[in-house]
């Protein structure tokens, strides 16, 4: 079988939590080869996504790696055993990849943290929200690609609201309250979705003020998707170039430390539905 020509995230995930195992026992590519009984370079496309790993191949190389952490195996067994293709499929080749990494990630995790400075999350926004951020694309989209866009955000959503009701936690600055993404009237609207989203269960709104005191982390904006272990959670960053995934143990760590000083800045829950809730009446 030939290898993939483009893994998703998740399928290089396990490649690569595959090679951190090796790297931590001291063991080569060549010497992981021969205990498969394959060539250096079979094992470095499997570490890279491109080619599969079976359950028997995934707990030999565990055992001979002397990977003691029985747990984190049997995620990784279930992980390459998840071969069924999400809803996001449907989207391949109409939207960038890395999109659809993202819905594959959501839908995988076992809770959500984003921090969001100037707009609003996409999990919460509203539809009118959305083609007003979209407009402000240049070149404009055309509706062909604006409209598959706008329904793929939309069905993300359903992390939130359909049967799985993954928790999350979301911290948004004032500033993405109060920017005008499109008129007023989708600013209001926004709002007053956000007091609605506010009141569910599995969803954590909190808020950070311009006049909070001692919050120097304006200009972060990220997403913290817990795995089953702490060792595949993943961090998700926006940039020019698109999304990227962080999933080093240096670089989670240093996220979850972040996260934890945004959360202390910002109101509690109910103060920030309370806060909310002014903005929109003063709009």
């Amino acid at each position: 079988m030939p290898p993939r020509s483009n893994p998703t995230a998740r399928q290089e995930r396990l490649g690569a939590e595959l090679r951190k195992m090796r790297e931590a026992a001291n063991v080569t590519a060549r010497e992981a080869a021969a205990l498969l009984g394959s060539g250096a370079t079979q094992v470095s496309h499997l570490e890279a996504g491109r080619f599969g790993a079976s359950e028997e191949r995934i707990r030999r190389l565990a055992a001979h790696y002397a990977c003691g952490d029985n747990r984190l195996v049997d995620e990784l067994v279930a992980m390459a055993n998840d071969r069924g293709q999400g809803w996001w499929e449907e989207y391949r080749g109409v939207l960038p990849p890395r999109s659809l990494d993202l819905a594959e990630l959501e839908n995988s995790a076992h809770y959500l943290r984003q921090v969001e400075v100037i707009h609003i999350p996409g999990l919460l926004q509203l539809e009118s929200y959305m083609r007003a951020m979209f407009a402000y694309g240049v070149p404009e989209l055309p509706a062909t690609e604006l409209e598959p866009r706008i329904a793929y955000r939309l069905r993300r959503q359903e992390v939130l609201t359909g049967s799985r009701s993954v928790p999350f936690d979301a911290v948004v600055h004032e500033a993405a309250l109060r920017i005008k993404v499109g008129s007023t009237k989708v600013g209001r609207a926004q709002l007053e979705h956000l007091l609605e989203l506010s009141e569910m269960g599995n969803l954590t709104l909190r808020v950070i003020p311009f006049d909070v005191e001692g919050f120097a982390g304006s200009g972060y904006s990220m997403l913290y998707a817990g795995g089953p272990v702490p060792q595949l959670d993943t961090v998700q960053l926006d940039t020019a170039h698109g999304s990227i995934f962080l999933d080093a143990a240096p670089q989670l760590q240093k996220y979850r430390s972040l996260y934890k000083k945004i959360e202390a800045a910002a109101l509690s829950a109910a103060a920030s539905r309370d806060f909310i809730h002014r903005i929109a009446q003063d709009m």
